[in-house]
């Protein structure tokens, strides 16, 4: 039974508190049977020891000892308990590495986020925040890439300072001296590889957004693939933008390789057109890559019972003495 205005308290046996109808009965008892009928005092004299009377009456202080005591003893039977809630959370998160593309196709101004017209590169880092925001118990880390990767942010459970990382760090500007051209795909997902299998966790995971093509020699993506299956780590390759054919002006992706290296590593391929499809798919890996994560509810219960019984038993004992020292 919770106690009014106090909601972490409440007492472990409320119906003992019926039995504060005692002290009050007692009280009542007492005092009408203390109070004289009425107040007859011949003279002045008599007017003193009149008043003496009624102080030991219903109004006295050595009269409501007793009921007070007895209140303080049922309240303690009663139990008063403070009640606190904790989670606990067993299990552990999804590792997972965002590999971003930001090769110069990536500047092609072909998605829309918030009504505003903006380049590929802007909407794949809305999304991949949203995404970051839905995954509290994972850790996540981001690289970037063209003609070859480069770490941006380590594997981490500080999901605020990514996604501000994210916002303050990837851009162009910052990347147009130090980033060579071309797109190196299987080195992409090697390097995101790497850096998974230095962790003891059961469940590894690369997300690889690109536009492109592997376009520079070296470690092809089938065999990065292979090499992240060796390891336990699934990857999730997502082409941004719209297909075309060879020498349009559209970009061009090799899905068939996207899609290989998926199924080398019992992942999906993913083609998002547009911002909302992005987000859908994102949504999907989601649903695909769950953390294994439990919540338990602990409830503690801290007893108060001793308070009101050390105020019962003082009581009765200042009433003992008083009984004793008052005069007749």
């Amino acid at each position: 039974m919770p106690i009014p205005l106090l909601p972490e308290f409440q007492f472990a046996e409320p119906y003992l508190l019926g039995l504060l109808a005692l002290p009050i009965i007692l009280m009542l008892v007492r005092g009408n049977r203390n109070r004289p009928a009425s107040i007859d005092f011949p003279s002045v004299v008599h007017f003193g020891n009149a008043l003496k009377k009624q102080n030991k009456g219903f109004l006295s202080l050595s009269s409501a000892i007793l009921p007070l005591a007895i209140a303080s003893g049922i309240v303690g039977l009663a139990r008063p308990q403070k009640i606190t809630h904790s989670e606990v959370i067993e299990g552990e998160g999804v590792e997972i590495s965002v590999a971003i593309d930001v090769s110069g196709s990536m500047r092609e101004r072909d998605f829309v986020v918030d009504r505003r017209r903006v380049d590929r590169l802007s909407a794949a880092k809305a999304v991949v925040k949203e995404f970051i925001r839905g995954r509290t118990y994972d850790r996540i880390g981001v690289i970037v890439f063209s003609g070859r990767p480069h770490t941006m942010g380590p594997l981490t459970m500080n999901h605020e300072w990514l996604q501000e990382m994210i916002d303050r760090e990837i851009h162009f500007r910052r990347f147009d001296n130090i980033i060579e051209g071309g797109t190196a795909i299987g080195t992409a997902i090697a390097a995101s590889a790497k850096r998974l299998s230095e962790r003891e966790a059961k469940s590894k995971v690369v997300v690889l957004l690109t536009d492109g093509v592997q376009s520079v020699p070296g470690l092809t993506p089938e065999d990065a693939a292979k090499l992240s299956a060796t390891l336990g780590i699934k990857v999730y390759p997502i082409a941004i933008g719209r297909p075309g054919q060879p020498g349009s002006e559209e970009e061009t992706f090799d899905l068939p390789t996207l899609r290989k290296v998926a199924s080398i590593t019992g992942a999906k391929a993913f083609l998002g057109k547009d911002t909302e499809a992005l987000k859908q798919i994102f949504d999907e890996i989601n649903e695909l890559e769950k953390s294994d994560i439990e919540h338990r509810q602990i409830v503690r219960k801290k007893e108060y019972y001793q308070w009101p019984t050390l105020a019962a038993a003082s009581l009765l004992l200042l009433g003992i003495t008083w009984r004793r020292t008052a005069p007749d």
